[in-house]
């Protein structure tokens, strides 16, 4: 397996990366004032506002995280399981399970253990991740370090496809003890070095399974060892899961001597960090949602409104008026609600003039829609 020389660990430089730290000045400011503004914004809103967010990361993380290896998670049972973790869980709504307890402990460990990363340490994530031996239907060598060669693999019209070939099995423990130096004692900017411990670790693939979701918890850890708190509140796997197809073919071109016969990882750096930069712009896309929406109610609890128009308004809140294709009409509200026309119309009514409300532009008579009224 391992006769012709194919992968970057088989280079002699391995694992002497090469990459020009100037070319990612700008990117990596443009991430740290993005960074600044989400950490501002944070200390600006309610506790009650920062917990909702912080559990929303945490969630979409350990989902997303999962999606990209294949696995569907249920959402209920992974906010259980957080929620069961920050003593904030109502029993009657445990929905948890021993795999999600896991994932959480894992993402948490992360998070909030600074200490030294180690390899009982990693065996301990390892085993979070498969806490019955197996994956799937298959047993695997769970905390500890695989004894077998490994292969990343895909099948397609029948014809199998190598994309990638790990490092020998006996030299996983020694090229483990020089990564675990670099992540511990390396001096470099948090989000390059996150990067390159993502790439280093999945060249080494030292587990079984389940080395994508370690290789995401790395670069967790790495940011909330060396950052504020702020990387709590985005899911950089979210960002990941919407360019999986990518993530894939550079990771391969990254592996491959044809392709980086110079150990180059220049473009993995600049691919890496622009995922940070998404993952933080998507949480202050959501946390200005959640500032507005607290806003909303705060006007809106002046006003005197029934069951039905706060169900109603809740639901265009957190879903937006774009999921109902243009806005609220009164065929929807119906439905929503169980009620007749007439009540429907009457309380739509009531929530415009109220300014809880407004027309969608360029609609009228039986087409008429309506959204939310932000100020």
């Amino acid at each position: 397996m391992y006769a012709e020389k194919k992968w970057i660990w088989q280079h002699k430089d391995f694992p002497n990366f090469h990459y020009e730290r100037a070319c990612f000045l700008s990117l990596i400011s443009e991430i740290a004032k993005k960074s600044g503004k989400l950490e501002g914004i944070l200390e600006s809103i309610g506790s009650y506002d920062n917990d909702f967010l912080e559990i929303e990361a945490a969630t979409k993380e350990i989902i997303e995280s999962s999606q990209i290896e294949g696995e569907v998670l249920n959402r209920d049972s992974v906010r259980s399981s957080i929620l069961k973790k920050l003593d904030k869980l109502e029993v009657s709504k445990d929905y948890s399970t021993k795999e999600t307890d896991g994932l959480v402990e894992l993402l948490l460990d992360s998070s909030q253990n600074h200490q030294p990363l180690t390899h009982e340490r990693l065996f301990g994530w390892h085993n979070t991740l498969f806490p019955t031996g197996y994956s799937g239907l298959y047993k695997i060598e769970v905390a500890q370090y695989r004894s077998q060669e490994i292969s990343v693999v895909s099948q397609k019209h029948g014809k199998e496809k190598i994309h990638y070939t790990a490092i020998p099995p006996e030299d996983v423990t020694a090229a483990m003890e020089l990564f675990l130096e670099y992540v511990n004692k390396q001096e470099e900017n948090p989000y390059i070095k996150a990067a390159v411990a993502h790439l280093w670790f999945l060249t080494i693939h030292p587990f079984d399974d389940g080395n994508g979701r370690i290789a995401r918890t790395l670069t967790n850890y790495i940011l909330a060892k060396e950052l504020s708190e702020q990387h709590c509140y985005f899911s950089l796997s979210t960002a990941i899961a919407n360019e999986k197809k990518n993530y894939y073919e550079l990771l391969e071109k990254m592996q491959r001597l044809s392709t980086n016969s110079e150990l180059n990882i220049q473009k993995w750096i600049e691919w890496h960090s622009y995922m940070l930069l998404s993952a933080i712009e998507q949480s202050l896309f959501q946390i200005q949602h959640v500032v507005e929406k607290t806003a909303f109610w705060d006007r809106a609890r002046q006003e005197p409104l029934n069951t039905r128009q706060i169900k109603v308004l809740n639901k265009l809140l957190d879903v937006g008026s774009d999921a109902f294709e243009g806005g609220l009409n009164v065929k929807k509200y119906v439905s929503i609600t169980k009620t007749s026309i007439p009540t429907a119309k009457r309380d739509i009514s009531e929530l415009v003039k109220k300014g809880l409300l407004q027309r969608v532009e360029g609609s009228g008579g039986r087409s008429t829609r309506y959204e939310i009224a932000l100020v």
